[in-house]
């Protein structure tokens, strides 16, 4: 006869599970920051990673404070150490993803020059280009650099600046590309004001190549400026005409890279933050004057 044992088997009890080590905290955070414009709160770092919220808090503080995370209004984001660390090969990427199509759609209603940049110390870095006619005239090629300071792309991105950091990209000499280049820093940061007050809008009348005029605003994130956009052509262009284009192009490209800026209640958060808002022709006429020889006021 073959006896049952009613009574439960006796399970071996489970063996705990060993914490992870630091190195494997820090990368478990560091691996949530998947590009230059992310930006997670405590709370999204922590269900994210599932570590308790005071081991994830303490873990981001001391990031913070070697560099490779910042922390701002926003919220938590990739610092310049690991930004710096990695590379600027994904960031750019990125960049010219979200402006891919507004790239395309700025050439093909305008037919003018449409130029993608960021800003590498002093100088602008060209990340695309999509031509019109005169594309071949105007000498700029994806990888390329000029100095920021002659080139209505580098005055969009340098007005975001505080001027201290304008000083230190540029260094006390700047030199001339053209006979209009502007060549000394008091003056350059008087335009870099009259940048800001036209709402980021920066132009360039035969500033590096004689003859071409440029019409540029900045895609900007919530610690500053991350690139701009521009529209070129020859001197006689009506850039008063294609001016909200550019500023609307750049305004939907940071909202594509930084969504957190549509929050309203934010906003205050950005050091410098002109009113955004899309600008009818009219408008345009009433906030840019042109002078006879082609200086905007």
């Amino acid at each position: 006869m073959t006896v049952v044992d009613d009574a439960p088997a006796v399970e071996a009890p489970a063996r705990k599970e060993l914490p992870p080590s630091m190195v494997e905290r820090v990368t478990l955070i560091m691996d949530v920051f998947t590009g230059r414009t992310t930006r997670l709160s405590l709370e999204d770092v922590v269900r994210r990673t599932c570590l308790p919220r005071s081991t994830a808090h303490r873990i981001l503080e001391q990031l913070v404070r070697l560099r490779w995370l910042e922390h701002t209004p926003f919220g938590y984001g990739l610092g310049r150490r690991a930004l710096g660390f990695g590379g600027d090969d994904g960031t750019h990427a990125e960049i010219r993803a979200a402006a891919a199509g507004r790239i395309h759609d700025l050439q093909m209603r305008t037919g003018l020059v449409v130029h993608l940049a960021v800003l590498d110390e002093g100088q602008v870095h060209y990340l695309d280009k999509a031509g019109g006619r005169l594309a071949a005239s105007i000498p700029s090629w994806v990888g390329g650099r000029v100095p920021a300071h002659a080139t209505a792309l580098g005055k969009a991105m340098l007005a975001w600046l505080a001027p201290e950091e304008v000083d230190s990209r540029l260094g006390e000499r700047i030199g001339r590309a053209t006979h209009r280049t502007i060549a000394d820093l008091p003056t350059l940061h008087q335009e870099l004001n009259r940048v800001r007050q036209r709402r980021g809008l920066a132009f360039e009348y035969g500033e590096y190549v004689p003859g071409i005029a440029c019409v540029a605003s900045a895609v900007r994130g919530p610690e500053g400026p991350v690139a701009a956009l521009s529209l070129a052509g020859e001197a006689r262009t009506p850039l008063e005409k294609v001016a909200p284009l550019v500023a609307d192009a750049a305004r939907r490209i940071s909202l594509e890279l930084f969504p957190c800026l549509e929050n309203p209640g934010r906003a205050h958060a950005q050091a410098v933050a002109p009113q955004e808002q899309n600008w009818s022709a009219r408008t345009m006429d009433r906030l840019l004057v042109a002078g006879q020889n082609g200086d905007w006021l």
